[in-house]
């Protein structure tokens, strides 16, 4: 369905002597997204979902998504004048597939978290038209941008009395998410989350993989046990 014909829909109600068309918001709205800017958008978005997906695995409570709209009010629809965060996390709500995120059919939460990935056509407005819509509109507690192609820009602010001040970073260069409870770090010219304790949060196929290299060991550490001790029992 277009988004036009989601805009004409009507309920009709009662009001005093006669019916009176009263216009709903549309909710039911696909996301409007242009394409990535390159393979590393990509990927780094997908491995940013991978990771916090797994470690959350028992979690009902959150949502995360990339490159997905982000509807916020009834007239910024109307004109198309959309955001769509590359990442972002929304806290205490349903963990549930969407086709886009409608704040007010979301009881008008916003993410808690955004990560914005630069590029050369979009850094200028993620370094300051979007950071002041997140900071004054979306009201979003920490907003971080990185640039996944070089691996060279990575910033980060947390919403202090209605304004963005920069989250410092620690001795690996890694910034603290109070949101997420994690370190936010570069890896390998990657964005990965940390634990507090400083440990990488593996996505599932990095756990898949070190939990064959464990059995790989462990057998060959048990063919050498038996072989030792079938020799000394000769």
């Amino acid at each position: 369905m277009s988004l036009a014909k989601d805009l004409e829909s009507v309920n009709e109600g009662w009001r005093g002597d006669e019916w009176e068309a009263i216009t709903c918001p549309p909710t039911d709205l696909y996301s409007d997204e242009p394409p990535l800017e390159s393979e590393w958008h990509l990927r780094q978005i997908l491995l940013l979902v991978a990771c916090l997906e797994w470690l959350w695995r028992d979690r009902q409570d959150f949502y995360c998504a990339g490159n997905l709209t982000v509807y916020y009010n009834e007239s910024q629809l109307k004109v198309r004048d959309f955001r769509g965060p590359d990442f972002f996390v929304v806290l205490d709500t349903v963990r549930k597939p969407r086709k886009s995120w409608v704040v007010w059919d979301e009881g008008g939460k916003y993410p808690n978290v955004i990560i914005e990935l630069l590029s050369s056509t979009t850094a200028r407005v993620d370094r300051g038209e979007k950071k002041d819509l997140f900071q004054n509109t979306f009201r979003t507690p920490e907003y971080f941008w990185f640039d996944p192609q070089t691996g060279a820009e990575f910033r980060g602010f947390q919403l202090v009395n209605g304004h963005y001040q920069d989250i410092p970073p620690n001795e690996q260069g890694w910034l603290w998410s109070q949101q997420l409870n994690l370190y936010l770090g570069v890896l390998e010219g990657r964005l990965r989350f940390f634990s507090p304790e400083g440990q990488l949060i593996p996505t599932p196929e990095e756990v898949a993989i070190a939990e064959q290299q464990r059995a790989v060991k462990a057998e060959a550490l048990l063919a050498r046990y038996r072989k030792q001790f079938g020799e000394l029992s000769e």
